[in-house]
């Protein structure tokens, strides 16, 4: 047997190590979930400060829903002062401060009780995790929380930075090995500073891969079929761990949900309203939301919209009647509903009601929307977003318009975004393309579909 081999063969016990943002937690809360459908011992980890308030309820709504999950917090060293203008970004600063302090997690894994069959780790705290590994002699495993594409990208950063000639905002495109090139506008700009914050933590993660056992991500096997056989045929690196798809993630069930948002749904047609949200984290320009607002009107289209207007929810502090103005809100009264506070977002796009989502294309959004077979009109503003739209286009899932930019690049006139939401209600084809990604997300997921095969596979492995 090999020293990295757990020798009980009791139901396995794994450490779960997300890193910062709901972007990050939300796929790691979900695969915690599943693993415990699966008979497996779960241990969470987190950092014991969070830079949202959306972070800290959801994990203490997951604890009370999952008594059986034991939880652990570790501390974190104060960040590193830099006069780098990526210190403005409170996730990138978080993100680094969890990899710097993630050797902190080594007395709490080694004196876990029973003693731990794995990690399961984000790829920010890969490095320091992997020593922990070797030490206790378990193994780990990376979870990636973006689509295979996006870890293709990552892995062959190392390669990009030494060849700044060809890598820089100058430059139209990018060539990863497997898969078509990658346009320099859909990268993130953080990646094309290598001394940005978020840009040194991946860099400094990326060396020991490797030497996963293997590497989980929240995709299936249909929706990055050409990637996903380009990273296990050793045609993106050659020293990779197995690739395996096991996703998408199902979201768990909540203790209450005390939006006004699904009873209002109750009340409107089938397939009938636009789904109108740009993720946790992302947050327009008031004048681009005012745009935003009166294209929705100009559409004629119902909807339901979650307005969003800082990247850090704690500083929410403008009230809908302020930025979108009274007239406007009572004008809509009928066929839409703005609210500005957190919904289950899970429901709201199984709701039979929904007929479209304009996205900003977080991951996560994008697994949702794939599994209830949701059409898209997809808004990339940052991080992965630009790669994960093209991937949703391209598998048929939705529409993107690339001449909107990224971002509050430029501003969008209301004429051109009622149009575009028009095209997304109408378009039958669209529709009829997006309910077969449906179709292939949940099969992949059900009793015997790739995804479910992948994730009963490691947990075997482990017993």
């Amino acid at each position: 047997m090999s020293t990295m081999e757990p020798s009980h063969t009791h139901s396995p016990h794994i450490a779960v190590i997300p890193s910062a943002g709901m972007g990050h937690l939300t796929p790691f809360l979900r695969l915690a979930s599943l693993l415990l459908s699966r008979n497996c011992s779960v241990t969470l980890l987190t950092a014991k400060s969070t830079v949202s308030n959306a972070e800290s309820r959801h994990i203490s709504f997951f604890l009370a829903t999952h008594p059986r999950v034991k939880h652990l917090e570790f501390d974190l060293i104060p960040p590193l002062q830099s006069s780098n203008s990526s210190a403005q970004d409170p996730f990138s600063i978080q993100y680094n401060a969890i990899s710097r302090s993630a050797h902190l997690l080594h007395p709490l894994l080694s004196s876990s009780s029973p003693p731990l069959s794995a990690i399961f780790s984000d790829l920010l705290v890969a490095k320091t995790v992997a020593c922990i590994s070797a030490d206790l002699l378990i193994p780990y495993y990376l979870v990636i929380t973006s689509s295979a594409r996006f870890l293709s990208f990552m892995l062959y950063l190392p390669a990009f930075v030494s060849n700044p000639d060809k890598f820089s905002s100058n430059a139209v495109e990018v060539e990863i090995p497997g898969s078509s090139p990658l346009p320099i506008s859909s990268i993130p700009l953080p990646f094309l500073n290598p001394n940005h914050l978020l840009a040194e933590t991946i860099l400094a993660n990326l060396g020991v891969v490797p030497e996963a056992k293997g590497i989980m991500v929240n995709t299936f096997d249909w929706f990055e079929a050409e990637t996903i056989a380009a990273l296990n045929n050793g045609i993106v690196l050659s020293n990779l761990p197995s690739v395996l798809p096991i996703g998408p993630l199902q979201a768990y069930e909540f203790d209450k949900d005390q939006s006004q948002c699904l009873p209002w749904l109750d009340d409107q047609p089938e397939k009938s309203v636009v789904y109108v949200s740009f993720g946790s984290r992302t947050a327009m320009s008031n004048d681009q939301i005012r745009e935003l607002g009166y294209g929705l009107d100009k559409s004629g289209c119902r909807f339901l919209w979650v307005v969003k207007t800082s990247k850090v929810d704690k500083e929410e502090k403008e009230s809908l009647e302020e930025l979108l103005g009274e007239s406007f809100l009572e004008r809509i009264k009928n066929r839409g509903m703005v609210v500005k506070e957190w919904v289950n977002q899970d429901k709201i796009l199984a709701h039979p009601a929904i007929g479209g989502f304009i996205s900003h294309c977080g991951w996560n959004s994008v697994t949702e929307a794939a599994e209830r077979g949701i059409p898209i009109l997809a808004w990339p503003l940052h991080g992965d977003q630009g790669v994960n739209a093209e991937l949703l286009q391209k598998a048929g899932l939705g529409i993107w318009e690339k001449t909107w930019g990224m971002g509050n690049e430029r501003l969008v006139k209301q004429e051109k975004i009622g149009k575009k939401i028009v095209e997304l209600m109408d378009d039958a084809e669209l529709r009829s393309r997006a309910s077969k990604v449906g179709r292939e997300a949940r099969k992949a997921t059900e009793l015997g579909g790739s995804s479910d095969k992948a994730i009963m596979g490691i947990i075997e492995n482990l017993t």
